[in-house]
């Protein structure tokens, strides 16, 4: 009986490192998701606060041609 529980025993061990290397290769991908996705934010919020402040200098300027 014991030759056979260690032969159980084996078998997960041998798959262990299979597994660990999957999710090892998941928390890579999910990692570089998750920067890609941030650089992109951070993109549109500099396109976005470039686009604010054209509008708003066009806003300024339509002001000063009103008053004057």
């Amino acid at each position: 009986m014991d030759p056979g529980a260690g032969a159980r025993k084996e078998r997960p061990k041998a798959r262990e490192p299979a597994a660990r290397l999957e999710k090892a290769k998941q928390r890579s991908a999910q990692q570089e998701l998750k920067q890609r996705q941030r650089a992109e934010i951070y993109a549109l919020n500099r396109v976005m606060t470039e686009l604010e402040q054209q509008q708003f200098d066009s806003f300024c300027k339509q002001m000063q041609g009103s008053g004057e």
